[in-house]
């Protein structure tokens, strides 16, 4: 088991690049021989023709990535279709996804995700792994390396990469130097006699050095830096420094990470639900020592599976209060699986679980209390958490007071999860006093027909939803003014009254507007029904 929190460490930085140069070709194939998996016939199948992907380019298509076979009969990216199909009229062709290749980009690195949190996407077809002090856990920098490019090779991935101790320089020696772990400080001695296309500069500038003869990139390390910062950039001279292992910049992580994890790794996948469970459960236990030790709690779980196939599932569960007893967090996520509209497939089983505390806050220790309604509180605020895991937390609603006279705003509804103490309280009502206003308003006021109107008060008979009221009691107003500082132009002020009508019936209805003798009465509109 490893428990890991904060950053990695800030010196002797290690990064891993890898470089997929066949990404758009290997999303193909992996796609047709999955199809191919699924419906199997009993003749052996044809030997596929060489395939590439093209893109539009100049009012031209033009190959943008090819199959290995494509590239030993001579063709090369950039060339355009006509001159390919001249050379290989069986070639078959394929449109570029872009959208395709970057999602699939991403779940290569939702995979590298078990061997460090840091994993940066350098599209449109390289991943950068910060393995700054985790090595050791696979058995060193060549193993883990070799591991990783190992596997991504069995899932049909043509890949290619390198370890250095910057991003740049191992970028480089993915490209040109495939499986090269370059010992710390010997940046400069391997990547001097690199071409100059492995600073991955614009086209323009990598012309530029060709035609003055510099054609590697030690040639262009030679000249005075004052000189190529005049003519290409002060960019162009940092790029040289990184690769050169002089300078650095940490990577940008693709998702944010946990304040605290822990995770296990299994020699043999697990696939029993037993097993997942208990995992989840001692995973909790080792991760409430930790915050307990830093006087922290959870609001934010989450919960990542590894499976042996290379797919990942993450399962998020959210806490109204800062938490770390274990059998909380478990039935949490219990909850959560058991709503899961498509259950948690292990596949051919999970090698790797992982348990984050994306977000926590201070949290005092709990200690055995006598107070009912202080445990009351605490259940009420567990099952919430539980209904806020089984439904969501956009489901889970709780009213709060907002301090506004405006009636439709007086009251938000948030989730629970969030709800906080406000400082504005609900107004008292004095017991046996009867409300003022409807507890039942309107989502949105409606208009009503005034059929019979007097100059000062509300409307003898109205019709609201095809329904005639008669009124025999009425009482009001109740004037209230919109808020001005809110609205661009002027809202027009609201007088209320509460009526009733022949049946027993009690409305709330208001005037949109003052009564003039020049405009009359303006519309009228209901907004609530009293109990």
């Amino acid at each position: 088991m490893k428990v890991s929190s904060g950053s990695p460490l800030a010196g002797n930085r290690r990064i891993i690049a890898l470089w997929f140069p066949r990404l758009a070709t290997d999303r193909l194939q992996r796609r047709w021989k999955a199809q191919a998996a699924r419906t199997p016939s009993a003749e052996a199948p044809p030997e596929p023709p060489p395939l590439v992907v093209v893109a539009k380019e100049k009012n031209a298509l033009r190959l943008s990535a090819l199959d290995r076979k494509a590239t030993a009969q001579g063709l090369s990216i950039g060339q355009p279709l006509a001159n390919a199909r001249a050379v290989l009229p069986e070639l078959k062709v394929m449109a570029a996804n872009d959208g395709a290749d970057h999602k699939l980009l991403e779940r290569i690195a939702d995979w590298c995700d078990r061997f460090t949190p840091f994993v940066a996407l350098e599209p449109p077809r390289a991943l950068l792994l910060d393995v700054t002090g985790a090595t050791h856990l696979f058995g060193g920098e060549t193993a883990l390396l070799d591991r990783i490019l190992r596997t991504l090779r069995k899932q049909g991935f043509a890949v290619r990469g390198a370890l250095a101790g910057t991003a740049m320089a191992a970028r480089a020696c993915a490209r040109h130097r495939d499986g090269m772990v370059v010992a710390p400080g010997e940046e400069m001695k391997i990547t001097t006699p690199l071409p100059v296309e492995a600073l991955f500069l614009d086209p323009v500038t990598t012309h530029a050095f060709r035609r003055a003869g510099l054609k590697t990139i030690g040639q262009v390390a030679h000249r005075g830096r004052r000189e190529l910062t005049a003519r290409f950039g002060a960019a162009m001279v940092f790029t040289l420094e990184t690769a050169l292992g002089k300078a650095g910049k940490p990577i940008s992580p693709r998702t944010p990470l946990p304040d605290y994890s822990v995770e296990r790794n299994f020699a043999e996948p697990v696939a029993t639900e037993d097993v997942i469970r208990a995992t989840l459960v001692s995973l909790a236990g080792t991760l409430a020592e930790t915050l307990e030790q830093r006087g922290e709690g959870a609001r934010r779980l989450e919960a990542a599976f590894f499976r042996a196939d290379g797919a990942v599932m993450r399962i998020v569960v959210e806490t109204g209060s800062p938490t770390r007893e274990p059998a909380i967090i478990e039935r949490l996520f219990r909850e959560k699986l058991d709503a899961l509209a498509d259950p948690l497939d292990p596949g051919f089983g999970f090698d790797l679980i992982r348990l984050s505390a994306s977000r926590t806050q201070a949290c005092e220790t709990a200690l055995a209390d006598f107070n009912a309604d202080l445990n009351a509180e605490r259940e009420i605020r567990f099952l919430v958490d539980r209904l806020s895991a089984r439904f969501g937390a956009h489901r889970v609603l709780a009213f709060q007071p907002n301090d506004t006279h405006i009636p439709e705003a007086a009251g938000l509804a948030v989730p629970a999860q969030e709800l906080r103490e406000s400082r504005r309280a609900w107004e008292p009502r004095r017991k046996g006093e009867v409300p003022r206003r409807p507890l039942r308003l309107l989502a949105k006021p409606e208009e009503v027909e005034a059929i019979a109107t007097v100059p000062a008060g509300p409307p003898r008979r109205f019709r609201w939803r095809r329904v005639q009221h008669d009124v025999v009691l009425s009482e009001g107003p109740e004037r209230i003014a919109m808020e001005w500082w809110r609205h661009v132009t002027p809202q027009p002020t609201r007088d209320y009254f509460r009526v009733e009508d022949a049946n027993g019936n009690r409305f709330w209805l208001y005037r949109d507007g003052l009564y003039t003798r020049e405009t009359g009465n303006p519309r009228w509109y209901l907004h609530g029904v009293f109990a």
